[in-house]
């Protein structure tokens, strides 16, 4: 791994205020489909839980991406 990527991965990256509003959409559509999904599925189970586990890790990841990779 060469020293910019490691820099780039291991440094706080502050929003602007585009990439925070990328944040927030990206909060707002995981909260609502969630919603929806446990709409759908009422019944807990070990599936639903690790569906929306695997939800998090995927808005987790699209975070990062911004962080590291959006520069206006």
């Amino acid at each position: 791994m060469t020293p910019e990527e490691l820099k780039r991965r291991y440094t706080y990256h502050a929003p602007d205020d585009y990439a925070r509003g990328l944040h927030d959409e990206i909060r707002s559509l995981e909260r609502n489909f969630a919603r929806t999904l446990d709409e759908m599925l009422p019944d807990e189970s070990r599936e639903k839980a690790l569906m929306l586990t695997k939800l998090e890790e995927a808005v987790f990841w699209a975070h990062a991406h911004i962080a590291r990779n959006v520069t206006r």
